[in-house]
């Protein structure tokens, strides 16, 4: 999953030059990444893992680095109910 999130980091927010990107980086504090760009990864995610970020999570302990939104989405797909799709 962590690959899959960085590809997608590295090619539409890098130019897919991946050597500018630390795991544990801030996406918006080393400028990768602007709100327009959290939007865009907020989509990527929810379109991707079929989950939903509410407004309220989308704060920088897990949208801010690689390793957070890795954690994060795997929180969201662990917390699913059993039957949910």
């Amino acid at each position: 999953m962590e690959e899959h999130i960085r590809s997608f980091i590295v090619d539409n927010f890098l130019l897919g030059d991946a050597t500018e990107l630390e795991p544990h980086q801030s996406l918006l504090e080393s400028g990768i990444v602007d709100s327009t760009g959290i939007l865009e990864l907020v989509m990527f995610l929810e379109d991707t893992y079929q989950i939903e970020v509410a407004d309220k999570e989308m704060v920088p302990e897990n949208l801010d680095s690689l390793k957070a939104v890795t954690a994060f989405v795997e929180r969201k797909l662990n917390g699913r109910a059993p039957n949910a799709g």
